[in-house]
C-alpha cells in the first residue's frame, strides 16, 4: 500500500512562499531605487522625476503580478490563480495532479482532455515544499474522487 500525503484542512491556499517573498522584496527595492534616483539626480525637472517614479511603480507592479499565483482548495472545488488569469474548477474536473522532474510548476489534467498550468505550486527555490504541496493537492483530488465513487 502506498503512503498517502496528509489531507490539508480546507480551505487551504498553496502558493510559492519563498518565491513570493523574493518577488515582493524585489518590487519594493525596484520602486525605492528608481524613486531615489529620481530624487537624487539634480538635472531632472519635476516632470522627469514624476516619470521616473511612475516607471518605478510600473516595474514594481509587473513584479507583483509575478508574485500573484496561488491555488485555493475549498470544499466545493479549486481556484487556480495564475499571472493573468483565474479559473474555478470543480473537484470532478481534475483528473490528475502532475509535477514531473523538470516541470516549472504543477499541471492539472482535466476531464475535458486539456491540461491547466497551476503556477501556485512551483519547485523553483523551494523544491521540497512544492513536492509536498503537489502531493497534498493530489491527495485531495484522489479523496474527492473516492467520495464520488461511493
Amino acid at each position: 500500500m502506498s503512503e498517502r500525503a496528509p489531507l490539508p484542512q480546507l480551505p487551504h491556499t498553496f502558493r510559492p512562499g519563498r518565491t513570493r517573498a523574493v518577488l515582493l522584496t524585489a518590487a519594493v527595492a525596484i520602486f525605492g531605487v528608481v524613486s531615489a534616483i529620481a530624487l537624487l539626480l539634480d538635472r531632472l525637472g519635476p516632470g522627469e522625476r514624476v516619470s521616473f517614479v511612475f516607471t518605478g511603480a510600473l516595474l514594481a507592479a509587473v513584479v507583483v503580478i509575478l508574485a500573484r499565483p496561488k491555488i485555493v482548495a475549498e470544499e466545493s472545488g479549486v481556484t487556480v490563480v495564475n499571472f493573468a488569469s483565474t479559473r474555478r474548477l470543480e473537484w470532478a474536473e481534475i483528473v490528475r495532479v502532475n509535477l514531473r522532474v523538470g516541470d516549472p510548476w504543477v499541471f492539472l489534467d482535466l476531464s475535458d482532455g486539456t491540461s491547466l498550468a497551476a503556477i501556485g505550486i512551483q519547485p523553483g527555490i523551494a523544491r521540497e515544499q512544492a513536492i509536498a504541496d503537489a502531493a497534498a493537492l493530489r491527495a485531495l483530488v484522489e479523496a474527492r474522487a473516492r467520495e464520488r465513487q461511493g
